[in-house]
């Protein structure tokens, strides 16, 4: 069946498409419940079926005779040290630990926060939470104290699951008095916490309330997984915030199987025995879907991989790991393969290391500007697939499709743009009043309802606010809170958030197209537009350009000539108020630019630092150069 046809049927056959697509899974009772509306008045997917996301990621491939081949691989050049899981072996693990939790109380339907750092034992944590039905919410290691108490008293977890330290690079990251501190902090206290202990640090533990992990397993024998209804929740993910009570994120476990298993085959072209590595961490939805999930279900090996894009040692980290594992496609931000860039302008590093297993390369987290695109296009010769999606989605909205469910060829890319969306995401453009725009028009991405399976269920504890987040600005849609187009072939443009759209003297700019312009020049590694006040026209774009090693060219001649740039393709009333070169640029852990930090700074407003920046000294370096600018 080709794309198109597969899309159509999507459309216009939503629960006969799903019903086939469900196949895909092996159920402990096949559902006969489809699509189906509940009391929250939203949708459910196969809600009669039962299954367990343990048992599909584990014990099924050893039943189906895979058990000696490798599951898991973790690779940690930080650490210097390296470890595989088969199937069999991992299974054996995650019984163990889901019988640990048994012992300390955990039922079907409490909460267990995991705050670990990239290790394998978060995985098992995680896997064994969905053994016996336990919610887990993975906090991202390091979180500080008191946005970790937060997520504390919003789960209200029974167990906390934590490890002795962290580490970035060189630097050991003690997270014992981090969980210490947030507990101390928090209403809600959980009756036990286990705890890893790393090489790298061991921790004095709390006698009255804390067990060591290794302890506790080395007299575990195992559980079998329990059966769970499509509609029991899997996992609760807070998404990012800067203040106030951060969103919990709540997906099913049988919407979200037949999900992964789909996008496994239908967006990344995978099979059982394949090798995928998704270069992020096990704390964001994309660790959670395609580290963890996703690849365990398909019967792929997954790469669990504790280290950076350049440092660990240098720009030729992925490709090591490409070669030593025979990496089939490799997942990861635009930001990591920019970095990469930076230190390796020409891709020398590449052509160190064999990449012939390598078919094809995703990015995905923000979105993935030409230049970048174009880079990594033509230094790897592959296929760059940019695709869209959020942690509330799970899996992408849209991407690049293979041309038909045979998924040996891609329908061609398109610079700039993540794709068509994926069948089950009927994607829209709307205007401010709810209205259809045509191709071409730059609006608000919104999905027409019913969501595909695999989509948020819920807002943990607060049914209001998720229909508030999401479906009440425009009624019959979920709102993206993104901006873009979609032209006259049908591939999707997300543009950025809706409020980096800037509004220049009446005219609406996108702060996406000016970074898009400055990313085209040869010299920038990266950039960041935005808005800042202007008492004359109201907001005027102002930028920031990061500068790639080796460039010779003067910083005024540079900044002369971005300037000018803008100004010739974009016009006018675009003009840069100004634009200054920077070391770097403030980003959260998962890459993402502080644009609405950068905004409050050049402002002279109060900032909100928020929970997830990466590295705050980043803050401190570009204070000086940004004080006083919109006056």
């Amino acid at each position: 069946m080709s794309f198109t046809d597969q899309q159509k049927e999507a459309a216009n056959s939503t629960e006969g498409y799903w019903s086939k697509q469900s196949k895909l899974v092996c159920w402990r009772k096949e559902p006969n419940s489809i699509l189906s509306t509940n009391n929250n008045e939203w949708t459910d997917w196969f809600a009669d079926g039962e299954l367990n996301t343990s048992y599909l990621a584990l014990d099924y491939h050893v039943e189906q005779g895979r058990g000696e081949q490798i599951a898991l691989i973790y690779d940690s050049p930080v650490t210097n040290s390296k470890q595989t899981f088969t199937y069999s072996a991992l299974t054996e693990l995650v019984a163990k630990f889901a019988e640990v939790l048994q012992k300390q109380q955990v039922e079907k339907g409490d909460r267990v926060l995991i705050y670990m750092p990239m290790i394998p034992q978060a995985a098992i944590a995680m896997l064994a939470c969905a053994r016996i039905g336990a919610i887990h919410s993975v906090v991202f290691g390091g979180f500080a104290a008191k946005e970790l108490a937060i997520r504390i008293n919003d789960a209200e977890p029974k167990v906390i699951v934590s490890a002795s330290c962290g580490i970035e690079i060189e630097k050991v990251i003690p997270y014992k008095p981090l969980l210490d501190n947030a507990i101390e902090l928090a209403t809600h206290k959980p009756s036990s916490c286990i705890i890893y202990q790393r090489e790298q640090l061991n921790v004095p533990m709390n006698s009255d309330r804390d067990y060591n992990w290794e302890v506790l397993m080395n007299t575990a024998k195992g559980i079998a997984p329990v059966s769970l209804k499509s509609t029991d929740p899997l996992y609760i993910l807070y998404t990012s915030g800067t203040t106030g009570k951060p969103k919990g994120v709540v997906r099913d476990n049988g919407g979200h199987a037949v999900a992964m298993l789909y996008s496994m085959k239908n967006i990344y072209g995978m099979k059982a025995g394949d090798t995928f590595w998704a270069a992020s961490d096990v704390g964001w939805v994309v660790g959670h879907s395609y580290i963890v999930y996703a690849p365990l279900m398909a019967g792929c090996s997954t790469i669990l991989y504790e280290g950076k894009p350049i440092k660990t040692p240098d720009a030729g980290a992925f490709w090591r790991v490409c070669e030593e594992y025979k990496v089939n496609a490799l997942f990861s931000a635009p930001t990591a393969f920019r970095a990469i860039a930076k230190e390796d302008p020409d891709g020398a590093l590449m052509n160190d290391y064999d990449l012939s297993h390598l078919k094809r390369l995703y990015l995905a987290g923000e979105r993935l500007d030409p230049a970048t695109y174009h880079w990594l296009s033509a230094k790897s010769q592959l296929p760059v697939i940019d695709h869209w999606w959020q942690t509330e989605t799970g899996w992408a909205i849209a991407s690049t499709p293979f041309t038909d469910d045979t998924c040996t060829e891609l329908m061609p890319t398109k610079a700039g743009s993540a794709g068509f969306p994926v069948p089950g995401f009927n994607v829209e453009i709307l205007d401010a009043y709810g209205k259809a725009l045509p191709a071409n028009q730059q609006g608000t991405v919104a999905i027409k309802l019913p969501m595909p399976p695999g989509c948020l269920a819920t807002i943990y504890q607060d049914d209001e606010r998720f229909k508030s987040s999401y479906l009440s600005t425009h009624p019959g849609y979920y709102v993206t809170g993104d901006g873009g187009y979609i032209d006259e072939t049908g591939y999707l443009f997300i543009m950025g958030r809706t409020d980096d759209v800037i509004n220049v003297a009446g005219h609406r700019l996108s702060t996406g197209e000016m970074e898009e312009v400055l990313s085209g020049h040869k010299a920038v590694a990266e950039c960041a537009v935005i808005g800042i006040h202007d008492t004359l026209k109201g907001q005027v774009p102002f930028g920031l350009v990061v500068i790639k090693n080796g460039v010779e060219e003067s910083d005024d001649a540079l900044i002369s000539a971005l300037k000018s740039k803008v100004r010739a393709e974009i016009g006018a009333i675009a003009s840069l108020k100004g634009l200054i070169i920077v070391e770097r640029l403030p980003k959260t852990r998962s890459g993402k630019i502080l644009r609405k930090t950068l905004r409050q700074m050049i402002d002279g407003q109060e900032i909100d630092i928020p929970s997830t920046i990466d590295d705050l000294q980043v803050l401190d370096e570009l204070s000086p150069k940004l004080k006083g600018i919109s006056s």
